[in-house]
C-alpha cells in the first residue's frame, strides 16, 4: 500500500461543533461517520460518506478556545461537474442561512461559489471537472 491507496482525514479544532455540523452535515450533505464525548479532554466529531476516500474530524478541547481561521484562504474546493448537483449544494447552504462570499482569489469566483463555515474556513464548491482526472 501507498499513499495513492490512503484514506484521508483533515483534522481541525473548533469552538462549536454543533454549528459545523450543521454546515458540513445539513448544508454539505456530509454524514456524520463517528463522533466521540470527553475522549481525554476532547469532544470530536467525523464527517464524510462511507465511500469517499476522505473524511473530515473536527474537535473541540475542553477549556480551551482555538478562533477563527486564520485567513481567507484556508479552503475545502470541491469538484462538482454536474451543474444540477452543484446548484442543489449551494440552494442547500442557503436554506440554512448560509450566503456565498467573494473569495479572496478571484479564481475561485469564476466557476465556483465560496461559502465560510461557522469558524471561518472557507468552502469553494467548484462547478467543474477537477483538472488533474476524472470527475
Amino acid at each position: 500500500m501507498t499513499l495513492r491507496d490512503a484514506h484521508i482525514r483533515i483534522a481541525r479544532p473548533s469552538d462549536d461543533l454543533a454549528a459545523l455540523v450543521s454546515f458540513y452535515r445539513d448544508g454539505l450533505g456530509f454524514d456524520v461517520i463517528g463522533e466521540f464525548v470527553d475522549h481525554e479532554g476532547f469532544d470530536g466529531v467525523m464527517l464524510g460518506h462511507q465511500s469517499a476516500p476522505y473524511h473530515l474530524e473536527f474537535t473541540h478541547e475542553h477549556g480551551h478556545s482555538v478562533g477563527r481561521a486564520p485567513s481567507s484562504e484556508h479552503l475545502l474546493v470541491f469538484y462538482l461537474p454536474d451543474r444540477r448537483a452543484w446548484r442543489t449544494t449551494i440552494e442547500r447552504l442557503e436554506a440554512q442561512g448560509c450566503a456565498a462570499v467573494a473569495s479572496a482569489n478571484p479564481y475561485w469566483d469564476r466557476q465556483g461559489v465560496t461559502f465560510e463555515d461557522p469558524d471561518g474556513y472557507r468552502v469553494v464548491l467548484q462547478n467543474a471537472t477537477w483538472p488533474g482526472g476524472a470527475a
